[in-house]
């Protein structure tokens, strides 16, 4: 038996006649790892992007008992299903404040009190449009646009939900900015 298994690497064809090439050797060698860099900080930009919408979503979604919320998010695209425009409305509310965050950070000469009161701003100028846009347009706009949703005909009691739920998500968003603001208006910034 130990002569059979002697004789094989005679019988096998030596490494160097392999058809395959290792990567090493290949023209695209250095491409190969800039384009995973680059698709891995396209992943983690998404991510960012993506997790405040996901996290408030999570966080606003007892208001979804309200059958009329329910009723709104079944009316928007894509049409008849209630999670993806939910995820995709509370994705969307949270662009105003991602956009202060990346301004506040863009314009301010150096992290400390100019940062904090770039967030603090955000945050109040985020719960504007999540608490007072956002209502007024799906209790004005919509209906307009042919989204007729509210099966109650649009009374104070909608514009009591939207409003509380609106103050709710920008509650939930405006906490992580407040607290980074406090950190970063204390003695040595962060």
């Amino acid at each position: 038996m130990v002569s059979v298994l002697s004789a094989l690497p005679a019988l096998l064809p030596p490494l160097s006649a392999s058809p395959f090439v290792p990567l090493s050797a290949s023209p695209l060698a250095p491409a190969v790892p800039a384009l995973v860099d680059a698709a891995v900080g396209w992943l983690w930009t998404l991510a960012l992007v993506l997790f405040p919408g996901i996290v408030a979503a999570g966080l606003c979604a007892p208001f979804l008992a309200a059958e009329r919320l329910r009723a709104l998010f079944r009316a928007l695209p894509p049409r008849g299903r209630l999670l993806p425009s939910y995820l995709a409305v509370s994705v969307g509310l949270s662009v105003p404040y991602l956009v202060g965050v990346v301004l506040t950070v863009a314009r301010a000469a150096e992290a400390g009190p100019a940062w904090s009161s770039g967030f603090l701003l955000t945050a109040l100028l985020g719960a504007v449009v999540v608490a007072v846009v956002a209502p007024a347009v799906a209790a004005l706009g919509l209906p307009r646009l042919g989204l007729d949703w509210d099966p109650t005909g649009y009374g104070v009691s909608t514009w009591l939900l939207l409003g509380g739920a609106g103050l709710w998500y920008a509650l939930v968003a405006a906490v992580p900015l407040v607290a980074l603001a406090v950190g970063m208006a204390l003695p040595g910034g962060y």
